[in-house]
């Protein structure tokens, strides 16, 4: 079985691990309402996306199917 020669240096440790840093959420302004809304979704708030409304506005836009 592999077993390491000599112990891993915090900074080699660090090195390795610095592509595992959670990465902030991309958040664009709704051009109808203003609310802050996910890029390429449908706007949670009013229910517009591209310019027009394509659900009802409220909270049921989870499993809105846009067509």
């Amino acid at each position: 079985m592999a077993v390491p020669k000599r112990k891993t240096s915090p900074s080699r440790r660090g090195m390795r691990r610095s592509h595992h840093a959670l990465r902030v959420e991309a958040h664009a302004e709704c051009a109808n309402c203003g609310e802050l809304k996910r890029p390429h979704h449908v706007c949670g708030h009013c229910g517009f996306y591209d310019g027009r409304e394509v659900a009802p506005a409220g909270d049921g836009l989870k499993g809105v199917i846009r067509t």
